[in-house]
C-alpha cells in the first residue's frame, strides 16, 4: 500500500465516515456533502491506496477486506486527532493571558481577582506585566491593559478608569526637613521621576512656577509602583494616584501632604483584537473588569 507525497486527509475523513455508517449517502449528511462528492473523495483515496476500498452494489455499499483493514485505523487516527485538538483548546481557551502595567496589576488586578474567579473557576489567568505596548499579532497575549489616550487602530478599546496624581511620601521623610508646609518644600528632596510631565504639571497648578526639574538627575524606576516602594523607604518623592495607595496612606507608610491633584486626560484602557471580541474567556473577563469599574465609580 503506497500513498502519494500528498496525505489525503480529507478523502480518510470522508472513507471514515462512510465506512462507520455504511452509506456514502449518510455520510454526506454527516459531512455536509453531496453523495456524488462523497463517492468522488473515496474514488481519490483508492486511486491514492491502489486498490478498491469499497464493494459498490445496488442502494448497498460494503468495505473490501483492504477497506476493513484500513477503516479500525484511520478511525482511531481521527480520533486522537480529535482528542489532541481538545486537549489544546481547553488549555487555550482556559487560560487568559493578560498584559498589563506593573501597577495596575500590582495595585488594582491582582487584589481583585479573587472575584473574578469565583465567578469563573474554569479560567485560569497569566500575567504579563510590562509597560510596553504588545503587538497581539506576535505574542500569546488575549488582552491588554494599557495606559495612553486611546489611540490604537484595529484593536476593541474599554476605557476603564483616569488617573488623578499627587506628591507622596514617607512621613519620616518629611520630618526630617521640618515638615511640608507648602508645595515648594518638596524641592528639597529627590523627586521619582523629575523628568515625568506630571511634576510639571502638579507644580504649575500649585503655583510653583520656578523649579529646577529641568536640572535635576532623571530617577527612572520604571513603574509608579517602584517609586512608590522607594518613597515609602524614605529615599524621596514619588508623584502618584492616591486611590492606588489608599492602605499605606491609612498605614502611615506614605504620607500625602497636600490635597491638590492633577489629571493629563490619559486613562488605563481594555485592549484586545477586534476579530476575538466573542472569544468566551475574553468576554468573561471585560464584562467582569468593566463591571468592577463601575462598583468602584470609576
Amino acid at each position: 500500500m503506497k500513498l502519494s507525497k500528498q496525505f489525503p486527509l480529507n478523502a480518510l475523513r470522508v472513507f471514515e465516515a462512510a465506512a462507520r455508517l455504511g452509506s456514502f449517502t449518510k455520510a454526506g449528511d454527516e459531512l455536509g456533502m453531496t453523495q456524488t462528492a462523497v463517492s468522488y473523495q473515496v474514488k481519490l483515496l483508492e486511486e491514492n491506496v491502489g486498490e478498491p476500498l469499497f464493494l459498490r452494489r445496488p442502494r448497498q455499499i460494503a468495505l473490501t477486506e483492504t477497506g476493513e483493514r484500513l477503516a479500525p485505523k484511520v478511525t482511531e487516527a481521527f480520533a486522537m486527532l480529535h482528542d489532541a485538538m481538545a486537549t489544546a483548546r481547553d488549555s487555550v481557551e482556559g487560560t487568559l493571558a493578560i498584559s498589563s502595567t506593573h501597577t495596575f496589576a500590582s495595585k488594582w488586578l491582582a487584589p481583585r481577582l479573587g472575584s473574578f474567579h469565583l465567578k469563573h473557576p474554569a479560567i485560569a489567568v497569566r500575567f504579563q506585566a510590562t509597560s510596553d505596548i504588545i503587538d497581539f499579532a506576535r505574542e500569546q497575549i488575549d488582552v491588554g491593559i494599557r495606559w495612553g489616550d486611546g489611540d490604537w487602530p484595529g484593536l476593541t478599546l474599554h476605557r476603564l478608569m483616569g488617573l488623578e496624581f499627587t506628591p507622596m511620601l514617607s512621613p519620616k521623610l518629611a520630618e526630617s526637613a521640618g515638615g511640608i508646609r507648602e508645595p515648594r518644600d518638596l524641592l528639597k528632596f529627590d523627586l521619582f521621576d523629575a523628568g515625568d510631565i506630571w511634576w510639571k504639571q502638579w507644580f504649575e497648578a500649585a503655583g510653583v512656577t520656578e523649579t529646577d526639574l529641568d536640572r535635576r538627575p532623571r530617577n527612572q524606576l520604571g513603574s509608579q509602583a517602584v517609586e512608590a516602594d522607594a518613597a515609602i523607604a524614605g529615599h524621596g518623592v514619588a508623584i502618584l494616584h492616591p486611590a492606588f495607595y489608599a492602605a499605606e496612606i491609612a498605614l502611615g507608610r506614605l504620607y500625602q501632604p497636600f490635597e491638590l491633584t492633577r489629571s493629563d486626560g490619559k486613562a488605563y484602557w481594555l485592549a484586545y483584537p477586534e476579530n476575538r471580541r466573542n472569544v468566551p474567556k475574553i468576554k468573561a473577563f471585560r464584562n467582569w473588569i468593566l463591571e468592577e469599574m463601575k462598583a468602584a465609580g470609576s
